[in-house]
């Protein structure tokens, strides 16, 4: 029995609810979890595999999802990898984000659907689910719908992939429920979290990761098998028995018993007269076998995580630079993987549970579900990169502080200990007068009657000699060239989003820096750097 409802489906389109709705459509059909696996990697060969893999396309998919579940399981190299690929997105943060522009409506509506599944105890559990379709091509959540305090929350159930199948003659990338008469049932609405995912184009069936993985894994098989019948034929001595002529069937049994048992048990019995000589081991070599079972594992390390140095500790001779690049690739792949989730939660999860909770919100201005997949900013290089723009004369504010590097900071009210406070005021000193306008006019920069007018310039432990007075007035009067030179890097130093971006940037602007100002204030100190040895000399100094 079916009533018509108002609701309407993530893309605006009225659905059916069933009066069901608050049981599992899967408890309808009996038979289908009383099916056991049929293992169709047992005697694999290339002709049942090209077979399976056909079926699989044709909406059969039964068959190809037990070969997949046996692939996990027998080879353990396909196994870490996916692992790796499917735990990745364990490690991210989510959140349920509002639309753009959201009314106080629609950003309550987000706060309310991220408190509902957070409250979830199993959701990271149901998240792992969902990514085992990364292998398989899809992977089915089913949704048993309950009222608790007036709100209908849901409770989601992992479903084996081989309960479903896909519709041959008609539209192939939907998914059916098989029944008894293997026609396939429709999923109901809001019954089931449906997560398709694409590691290539293609129909549902054709998918899945695991297809591009079966070849290899069945190379591998063959290259396990002969490695270990090589092993078996030339890991062992030959062991020869010889009997005297003339023995009887009996003591040729009985000696050929004793060579078996030394074989396995380094022990036998003979009679006496009869002998046992062990020959030299055939010789052979493993080599070709180990190299197509490690050549099948490079296979599958790159079509999981699109390099191998993950699961290999061989040495490319690039240096960290080709780690670098197969890092990247990986993350770019989680993001692919969390995207697609994402999406398939934002339509199969939130929206029911907005739709069946919370009215006045239309599909289209629905919350949606979000991975953080951008990488922490390297902490260590951000706080040389704000130290290096508090030497510059910027300072970050505390609002800043404490969300770049945590609560619990405080501006220091004296300076550290064992900094000397005068250089810390040295350090402001140039910039303070700098911003009062008190840097001479470059004719008389080295005037030594300005010299009486330093007193800004905290004065060192012993008396200032002529050069330290000149010194002191030439920084002063260089200090408008240099503090535009500062500015100018300074900004590039605030817009840059790292420091290699702002590396790059300096050395690109460095030829546009004006420094014609600088260039004369320092030609005149040079003279009288000049004139000053000319007098010391002439003088007898």
């Amino acid at each position: 029995m079916q009533r018509v409802s108002k609701i309407v489906d993530a893309q605006g389109q009225p659905i059916q609810i069933t009066d069901s709705l608050h049981g599992d459509q899967t408890a309808q059909l009996g038979f289908i979890g009383r099916e056991f696996e049929n293992h169709p990697s047992s005697g694999l060969t290339p002709a049942r595999l090209a077979a399976i893999l056909t079926r699989g396309e044709q909406g059969e998919l039964a068959d190809q999802c037990d070969l997949f579940e046996d692939m996990e399981e027998k080879d353990g190299h396909i196994f870490a990898e996916m692992s790796k690929r499917k735990r990745a997105l364990l490690g991210l943060n989510w959140q349920i984000v509002p639309p753009r522009h959201a009314t106080a409506q629609e950003t309550a509506a987000a706060e309310q659907l991220s408190e509902w599944l957070l409250n979830m105890g199993d959701f990271e559990d149901r998240l792992f689910d969902l990514a085992d379709a990364i292998g398989k091509g899809y992977s089915m959540l089913e949704i048993a719908w309950s009222k608790q305090a007036g709100v209908m929350l849901p409770t989601l159930s992992h479903r084996p992939a081989r309960w479903f199948m896909t519709d041959a003659t008609g539209d192939r990338d939907v998914l059916l429920l098989r029944n008894e008469i293997g026609q396939g049932d429709a999923l109901w609405p809001f019954g089931w979290v449906r997560h398709v995912h694409k590691c290539k184009s293609g129909y549902v069936g054709r998918s899945g990761l695991h297809r591009v993985l079966a070849w290899p894994f069945l190379f591998k098989n063959y290259s396990v098998r002969d490695l270990a019948e090589f092993l078996e034929i030339y890991g062992i001595p030959a062991r020869l028995g010889t009997y005297p002529s003339g023995s009887s069937e009996e003591e040729k049994a009985t000696l050929l018993r004793a060579v078996v048992s030394v074989g396995h048990n380094a022990a036998g019995i003979m009679p006496e007269g009869m002998m046992m000589e062990f020959k030299e081991a055939a010789k052979g070599a493993s080599g070709p076998f180990q190299a197509m079972i490690e050549w099948c594992e490079s296979i599958q390390s790159k079509a999981i995580l699109g390099g191998t140095l993950s699961a290999t500790a061989a040495n490319t001779g690039l240096g960290s630079g080709q780690a670098d690049v197969q890092n990247e690739v990986r993350h770019d792949l989680m993001r692919s993987d969390a995207r697609q989730i994402a999406g398939t939660l934002t339509r199969d999860l939130l929206w029911p549970m907005l739709a069946l909770n919370i009215t006045g919100i239309a599909p289209g201005r629905a919350p949606r579900f979000d991975f953080i997949t951008q990488e922490e900013e390297d902490i260590t290089a951000r706080a040389t990169r704000d130290k290096l723009l508090f030497d510059m004369g910027y300072k970050l504010s505390a609002a800043r502080v404490a969300e770049v590097y945590g609560e619990g900071y405080e501006a220091a009210a004296s300076p550290p200990v064992g900094v000397d406070s005068s250089v810390l005021a040295t350090k402001g000193a140039a910039t303070d007068r700098l911003a009062a306008g008190t840097v001479g006019a470059e004719s008389s920069a080295l005037a030594l009657p300005k010299v009486g007018a330093l007193g800004e310039v905290p004065a060192t432990d012993i008396d200032p000699t002529p050069m330290t007075a000149m010194t002191e007035q030439l920084a002063v009067d260089a200090g408008a060239s240099i503090k535009a030179i500062v500015d100018q890097v300074a900004a590039m130093a605030v817009k840059a989003e790292s420091l290699e971006v702002f590396r790059d940037r300096l050395l690109e602007s460095y030829g546009d820096l004006d420094n014609s100002r600088l260039t004369r204030v320092m030609a005149l100190a040079f003279a009288a750097a000049d004139l000053s040895g000319r007098f010391d000399v002439s003088e007898g100094s």
